[in-house]
């Protein structure tokens, strides 16, 4: 195993955490070769681009966090990074065979224990979570559509976005009512972590 990169301030981990993020990174590695889980561009900044913008939501979830669902994981980020980092109950819902199939060798190699739904979000089926995320996956307002579906009513949504996260948050407001905690990113100058609780349908909130 190469040495792992170090990453940003404030987003240090224990050595177990580091050695789980190192085998399931020497995973990756291997596979993007046959599958596309990571831009072959994006690959040098494997660790600074894709790892530690994940790690960033790790220090957000509760400990012992009864559920955590994990939106459209692909390569594994951030729902792999943040089950190598907590002891979170952690299920990623990818559709794609492929991919699933590499989340759960991935999650094997790594030593972590996840539940892998190989289904689309319209169709999964899993318990209601206390904490759901996403990354790069969808425009907030379709994002809170399916997120709704596993969250739980006192549950949090973690969203990495960018630059556009204010103009995605005001074309949400026009269909969710839903308290925002805007936390800024430590590895994106132009990115932001969305916190949303309170979720819920603007019809619903009106006719209270």
């Amino acid at each position: 195993m190469s040495a792992v990169p170090a990453l940003p301030s404030g987003l240090d981990v224990s050595r177990e955490t580091h050695e789980r993020l190192e085998r399931y990174a020497d995973i990756l590695l291997r596979w993007n070769q046959k599958i596309n889980l990571v831009s072959p561009h994006d690959l040098p900044h494997l660790w600074s681009r894709h790892i530690a913008d994940s790690l960033q939501l790790a220090a957000l979830i509760p400990a012992g966090a009864p559920g955590l669902v994990d939106m459209g994981s692909g390569g594994g980020f951030p729902g792999l990074v943040i089950a190598c980092a907590t002891d979170a109950r952690v299920t990623l819902i990818e559709s794609d065979q492929r991919k699933a199939a590499f989340l759960r060798e991935a999650a094997r190699v790594a030593g972590v224990q996840v539940r892998v739904c190989a289904q689309r979000l319209e169709q999964a089926d899993v318990p209601p979570a206390l904490v759901v995320t996403a990354r790069a996956l969808a425009p907030l307002p379709l994002l809170l559509e399916w997120g709704a579906r596993f969250l739980r009513p006192d549950g949090v949504c973690l969203f990495l976005k960018g630059r556009n996260a204010a103009e995605e948050l005001a074309a949400a407001h026009a269909g969710w009512h839903m308290a925002v905690n805007r936390i800024p990113s430590r590895t994106n100058a132009d990115g932001v972590i969305l916190e949303l609780s309170d979720i819920r349908r603007v019809r619903d909130h009106n006719n209270e």
